[in-house]
């Protein structure tokens, strides 16, 4: 009896053992996890149709799809704008400049807002174009091209660079409407 008694107590004492450690573990990841905070992925909007349904140059604007969606905010997780190009250019004997081709967009006087996607070969932007001002939504560059965001108060800038090519895309509202040029040139 003795022996069955010394039994059930180490039982006891092992179960009340492991019970409080594994208490304590569990508050202490509990604790660690608590303030830990994620945050929930953001959905971008998907740009409607590719640059051969954005006709010929592949610098026309592309469908409404986007604007049937509310202006994403920037996520934190979102890609950081690549680096600045090489600064080494080449040979003006070695390359032939493509021709420089401009393209002009200007909303009617009466939008009160609409989000528009712009695609060119480095990359898409998309605006919010407002009456007075307009905001970037979104900027991905393709495969292989870097790019550049500028953001002053009355324009903003959006530059795919690769290689000898520089593509920007300019959204410009100083005492006009908003209106969104595409400027392609050799570097």
């Amino acid at each position: 009896m003795c022996a069955m008694r010394r039994g059930l107590v180490h039982v006891l004492a092992w179960s009340l053992a492991t019970g409080a450690a594994v208490s304590l573990s569990w508050w202490g990841v509990h604790t660690v996890l608590a303030g830990t905070v994620y945050d929930p992925p953001l959905a971008l909007p998907i740009p409607s149709g590719t640059s051969g349904a954005s006709g010929a140059s592949g610098t026309g604007e592309v469908g409404t799809a986007a604007s049937a969606t509310a202006p994403v905010s920037p996520s934190p997780f979102a890609p950081a704008p690549t680096a600045a190009p090489s600064t080494a250019r080449p040979s003006k004997a070695a390359t032939t400049p493509p021709p420089r081709r401009t393209a002009t967009a200007k909303p009617p006087a009466s939008t009160s807002g609409s989000v528009k996607s712009y695609g060119t070969d480095g990359g898409r932007a998309v605006f919010d174009l407002g009456p007075s001002s307009a905001e970037l939504v979104n900027a991905t560059p393709e495969a292989g091209w870097q790019m550049q965001v500028w953001k002053q108060p009355t324009w903003i800038r959006v530059t795919f660079t690769k290689d000898s090519r520089e593509i920007s895309v300019f959204c410009v509202w100083h005492d006009t409407a908003p209106r969104v040029e595409i400027d392609e040139r050799a570097v």
